[in-house]
């Protein structure tokens, strides 16, 4: 049986054991012989089902196949016709030793006459050897530890005792996507196709009016079908959504929910700025087919198929001599785990986060309400804000009421908007204020909001409906969405009982959704409507939780502590609502609510015990901690920059340390030794700001919150405050200096030497021909000509000492890639005209994998990865001049021509459709 022969087996395996088919799926089993299911034969096992485990394990082995196969075979029949003396029933004993056992004897003439002589006893506990016997029960489970050492040494299972790895529900998926693709090469597709039948391929009957429907616009093998793909087949059948990894999970976790648990309906308050897209609905109810392939359409081997299928002839893929497409490894050597700064915050940092872009600008905020900005590479501190309210007269009498009360505000989180041009900071009293952040360094003040009564315990910026909106929540126990222009309440979400603790807005299939968490372990999703609340399951620890996704949007992660101190980091599966795996390494009793990040779609970081934990996503045990050089709190705060290049942690004594890796050390370096400009001044010394003159804002003085300990606001009285004006409250704090207000100029200098420049030439000697097209690849990582004579020229950098970090760079010449056999990528040219004459054009699809070319001739499809030309099309005259994909779907082309004509071209179906 092929390889792939035997992979079906293993997905039918799955199959039935995922519909419950138990017996078959042990039958299958012991038929193919490919899994010995070691739990179940256990099973029959302690059950004294001999005839059945000896059936199961003649699908493995027999009993002459070797000798820890005899003994395995020996040892269950020896047990069966111990079983039957015990019993009192000779006859059965009698019929094992003759039928069974006596097969042994020719091997151990003497062991089979001792074992017939315990039938002359009473009892055969009298002979010596079985003196010790218990009871049925716990001799069975003796006997299963010997069958398993036996059973694991037998070479005749080697392989055989684990299940392969891969994604649940696999064989739906590949079912799923052949369904897609059915539909994606069908000449009429229609929205929302009804699956009848598994038994024949799918063809989508003609429009009543005979028009042919907009094609539409998903990838060949994107992560989402869109409109006019099929649902998910489990729709139709026995089927169930596809589970995890799925870019369309969430509905089905969604729409998996309790719905008899009682949730409020969310109140919509002010302008309708914000509309759920109309197929949420349908989206909850029937979750999309997911295919767990990242949305690149030419890279799959499907894809690959059905270009062959529209070409007339095939080519095979083809590797390059010393040359190869390594997948991303990540080593430990990738983590930032040495301290190459130390900045004095001056107070006790509650939040950090850094810049989307700007990847050494550190945001902070502290417990006594001010936030800072650092570039921590020149250890400067660009900015510094006071926590004052902006405008009293328009505080609400509770927030006024509270500052009188208690002037101790902390900030609970501070966070960057997506595009890095603003920030948003949550106040444990009641509001939130907005900044407008300008790449020098400055910020401004854009809204302040009276978002919650009581503490505002997390913040977070969202795109529904592509506006940018902010989402908050706090201890009246609800969330809310604002939008950021003039701070208008879009929604209230209600539905917790208990503060909220956290927010995690995110986005699958377009569809904009909130995940929250509240301090009584709850979990619930919402939707930008007023449907309520679509998930309501419980975390791991049942109180202060956190949630994040990966880089990339795929995989779903949570991690908090309990009120006993247990911590739990865990990936959820969000096809099911259930924990997909959990990570091991936490104290048994944590000191603080544990905080993670994650980074690289690769790595979890979390601190506890006072060292920073790391984990790689797909193995549980934990991977390496460190201390930082010591001074951390049991459970410090971390978080990492978008590279993961640099990490950075909060000290016991009011400061920050800030961690690299390789990478993240050289662009430390790069930073201090860069020249700065002529109008900038040095730098102040970071020192602790006096924040308060009431009276001191020591750690010491701080109170542990019972509720939520990882956010501790000061204990700063305000009794002097008895006949202060309310004009007072606006600044509770005395103002710090403006000149910690000014915005210091860090920009790059100006390059106005030649010797700041480098120049690497690249030569050709194998073809020669002028430069008529050049371009990056997308990922910056190779550098792509088209020559007059129609050949094209790779150069690629690849990971060297001199070249640590794979990117493009003067100082290390990159490779000129060409396949073993020395033909390159070399376009169709005219019959009539010189390609040298001719005008050339060229494009790389969206993930560098193909680039559509043409010099005069016909357009050519390359593939990047074999220099193999996959299709050519688009016959001259008129010959094309510019090409461009489509941005969403790397299918459709549009190509000028010289006739001053734009034509669209689709790549699944081979048609022009639409001619400019």
């Amino acid at each position: 049986m092929s390889s792939l022969s035997r992979e079906l087996v293993f997905l039918i395996l799955q199959f039935l054991d995922e519909e419950k088919f138990k017996e078959t799926v042990h039958k299958l089993e012991q038929e193919s012989g490919f899994f010995f299911n070691m739990k179940h034969f256990e099973d029959q096992v302690q059950a004294g089902e001999w005839d059945e485990v000896e059936r199961y394990l003649c699908g493995f082995t027999k009993v002459e196949d070797n000798r820890y196969s005899m003994k395995i075979f020996f040892e269950i029949r020896k047990q069966k016709y111990l079983e039957a003396l015990d019993r009192q029933d000779r006859a059965k004993a009698v019929e094992i030793l003759v039928k069974d056992l006596k097969a042994f004897a020719s091997f151990n003439e003497e062991l089979f006459k001792e074992i017939t002589q315990l039938l002359t006893l009473d009892n055969f506990r009298q002979n010596e050897q079985l003196s010790k016997y218990g009871d049925t029960k716990s001799a069975r489970s003796i006997m299963l530890v010997e069958l398993k050492k036996l059973i694991e040494a037998n070479p005749l299972f080697r392989d055989k005792l684990s299940f392969p790895a891969f994604k649940s529900s696999r064989l739906r998926t590949l079912i799923n996507q052949s369904l897609n693709w059915q539909h994606q090469l069908c000449k009429n597709p229609r929205p929302n196709p009804d699956i009848k039948t598994l038994f024949m391929d799918h063809s989508c009957s003609p429009t009543t009016n005979g028009a042919r429907p907009p094609p539409t616009n998903g990838p060949l093998v994107g992560p989402i079908p869109k409109a006019g793909a099929f649902p998910p087949i489990g729709a139709h059948g026995p089927f169930q959504p596809v589970v995890s990894p799925s870019s369309g999970a969430i509905a089905a976790w969604m729409s998996s929910g309790n719905p008899s648990l009682p949730h409020a309906a969310a109140v919509a308050a002010g302008p309708p700025g914000i509309v759920q897209p109309s197929n949420a609905a349908a989206f909850l109810k029937h979750p999309r087919t997911p295919s767990g392939m990242p949305g690149m359409d030419y890279q799959s081997a499907d894809s690959e198929h059905l270009m062959k299928r529209i070409r007339t002839g095939q080519s095979d893929e083809v590797s390059f001599s010393g040359i190869a497409h390594i997948p991303n490894v990540y080593s430990q050597d990738d983590l930032p785990k040495t301290v190459v700064r130390a900045l004095n915050q001056g107070s006790n940092v509650m939040s950090m986060g850094f810049h989307p872009q700007q990847q050494t600008i550190l945001l902070v905020g502290t417990n006594v309400g001010d936030i800072s900005l650092w570039e921590v590479g020149s250890r400067e501190r660009l900015a510094h804000k006071p926590f004052k309210v902006w405008d009293i007269s328009v505080a609400s009498m509770p927030l006024q009421s509270a500052l009188l009360n208690d002037a101790g505000i902390s900030v609970n989180r501070c966070v960057w908007a997506p595009d890095g041009l603003m920030l948003g900071v949550a106040f444990s009293r009641h509001i939130v204020q907005i900044y407008q952040y300008n790449p020098t360094g400055e910020l401004r003040q854009h809204l302040e909001i009276d978002a919650h009564v009581g503490g505002v315990n997390d913040i977070a910026f969202a795109h529904p409906n592509k506006q940018l909106c902010i989402v908050t929540c706090g201890d009246d126990k609800m969330i809310k969405v604002w939008d950021t222009v003039a701070g208008r309440r879009h929604f209230t979400f209600e539905g917790h009982e208990a503060p909220v603790y956290s927010v995690c807005p995110h986005y699958k299939e377009n569809i904009q959704f909130i995940f929250s968490t509240a301090i009584d372990g709850k979990i619930k999703a919402w939707l930008y409507d007023s449907m309520g609340s679509r998930v309501d399951y419980d975390a791991p620890g049942l109180w202060c939780t956190t949630m994040a996704y990966s880089a990339d949007g795929t995989r779903l992660f949570s991690c908090g502590t309990s009120k006993e101190g247990e911590s739990h980091l865990v990936e959820w599966n969000e096809s099911e609502g259930s924990i997909k795996r959990t990570y091991s390494g936490f104290r048994k009793r944590s000191l603080g609510v544990v905080q993670f990040d994650t980074t690289r779609n690769r790595f979890l970081a979390a601190g506890d015990e006072y060292q920073i934990k790391f984990w790689d996503m797909d193995n549980t045990t934990m991977l390496t901690a460190v201390d930082a050089d010591g001074g951390l709190p049991a459970s410090p705060r971390l978080r990492f920059n978008k590279e993961g290049s640099l990490l950075a942690i909060n000290t016991n004594d009011n400061g920050i340390k800030i961690l690299a890796n390789s990478d993240g050390s050289r662009l430390i370096r790069m930073l201090e030794s860069r020249a700065v400009d002529k109008n900038r001044g040095p730098s102040e010394p970071s020192k602790p700001l006096i924040v308060n003159a009431l009276g001191p804002v020591g750690n010491a003085a701080i109170a542990p919150a019972i509720e939520r300990p990882d956010r501790v606001p000061p204990a700063v009285s305000m009794n002097s405050l008895g006949t202060m004006d309310s004009s007072r409250l606006v600044d509770v704090k005395p103002r710090i200096s403006d000149d910690t207000d000014k915005i210091k100029d860090w920009r790059i200098s100006d390059i106005i030497d030649p010797s700041h420049l480098k120049v690497l030439r690249l030569s050709d000697a194998i073809t020669a021909g002028k430069v008529v097209r050049l371009l990056y690849t997308n990922s910056g990582l190779a550098l792509l000509a088209l020559a007059s004579n129609a050949v094209h020229k790779l150069w690629k950098w690849q990971r060297s000492e001199r070249s640590p970090l794979d990117k493009a760079t003067a100082y290390v010449a990159p490779q000129l890639w060409q396949p073993p056999s020395g033909t390159p990528m070399t376009n169709d040219t005219s019959d009539t005209k010189p390609a040298e004459e001719s005008t050339a054009c060229i494009a790389l699809s969206k993930n560098d994998s193909y680039v559509m070319s043409a010099s005069g001739g016909k357009v050519s499809l390359f593939n990047m990865m074999t220099f193999k030309v996959m299709t050519t099309f688009m016959s001259p005259p008129p010959a094309a001049t510019f090409l461009a994909f489509h941005p969403q779907d790397n299918n459709i082309i549009a190509i000028g021509m010289e006739d001053s004509t734009i034509q669209i071209y689709n790549v699944r179906v081979d048609e022009v459709k639409h001619i400019f």
